[in-house]
């Protein structure tokens, strides 16, 4: 056998093998149960649904006439909305952790893909069900949880009263191009994909800062809420299959179909989703109306809870 053919079968060998060879441990010591309780206490509850258990917290009264459902974005969890809950009254309000953030299960071995985008949607489906009978329903998603909010509403717009958009990610959307997924699946890269994601432990707090328009506000309480996840057994792991699964796509062509009542509401220094994209789906949007906060970032509902709830309530009694 010639030396090059020997070379090439050796790096194609050490290509297939060596990814296999390599430990793919999590940094991860705590249970996602453990984990809740250090930040929320008694107050942290599951239920389960999707095929997991989904992390969620309530405020308010169960028998109210309102529920208010609170999404989450990218890297954040329930907390985000932690200084808000209690500031709703005459609604029950529901703040639950998206799959791969917060406290929610991480299952490894599924029949149903938590991570997917039907099972997020149906895990909104599944809370409104438990606890919106005969309620008025307000479905409030931030960044991120603001996308998969709208996704929720176009296909569902007869369960919903109102929809509260806070600096959704409509027109700029997460994750890589849709031609690296299938590169995603194979073994080789799946193998090492818990490893070439964990470097959110270090970046997510960079995207907190920059979520601030007054960084000082970010306290060692908050840092540790946010960081707290990524103590959970085999977070990398989840992480990983989030990035792969599938995102609310399409919304832009979405945008004349949804006829709800809307509120928008954005930071005036938005260095995240920028203030002007919220802008522009306000005045896209047939039925809303746009608030904008001033001296906020992406983050208005951490950075002045007390105004941002003031908001929430105006609408909801409107």
């Amino acid at each position: 056998m010639k030396t090059r053919t020997k070379v090439l079968l050796g790096l194609l060998a050490a290509v297939l093998i060596v990814p296999f060879l390599i430990p793919v441990n999590s940094s991860g010591t705590l249970t996602n149960t453990e984990a809740a309780a250090e930040i929320w206490g008694d107050r942290s509850e599951f239920i389960e649904l999707a095929g997991h258990d989904v992390h969620y917290v309530t405020a308010g009264e169960p028998e109210a006439d309102k529920m208010l459902l609170m999404l989450h974005g990218f890297g954040a969890s329930a907390y985000s909305f932690k200084y808000v809950i209690d500031q709703i009254p005459d609604t029950f309000v529901v703040a639950y952790d998206r799959a791969a953030f917060g406290f929610t299960e991480r299952p490894e071995d599924y029949e149903q893909n938590p991570y997917e985008l039907e099972s997020q949607l149906e895990v909104i489906d599944g809370l409104i069900d438990a606890f919106g009978e005969n309620k008025e329903i307000y479905l409030l998603g931030h960044s991120a949880g603001g996308s998969m909010a709208m996704a929720y509403a176009e296909q569902n717009q007869e369960k919903l009263t109102a929809l509260i958009l806070e600096a959704p990610a409509v027109y700029v959307t997460g994750g890589g191009p849709s031609w690296l997924t299938p590169i995603f699946s194979i073994p080789q890269f799946d193998r090492l994909g818990p490893l070439l994601v964990s470097s959110i432990a270090s970046s997510g707090l960079d995207l907190l800062y920059q979520s601030y328009e007054d960084q000082s506000l970010v306290t060692e309480e908050t840092i540790n809420a946010y960081t707290k996840p990524l103590e959970i057994e085999g977070w990398e792991r989840a992480f990983w299959e989030f990035n792969k699964a599938s995102r609310p796509t399409g919304l832009e062509e979405a945008i004349p179909d949804i006829t709800l009542p809307t509120l928008v509401i954005t930071g005036d220094n938005d260095a995240v989703v920028a203030t002007d994209d919220s802008i522009k789906l306000d005045s896209e949007l047939s039925n809303s109306e746009l608030v904008i906060i001033e001296n906020t970032g992406h983050l208005p509902n951490e950075e002045k809870p007390d105004e941002f709830a003031s908001v929430i309530n105006n609408f909801l009694n409107n």
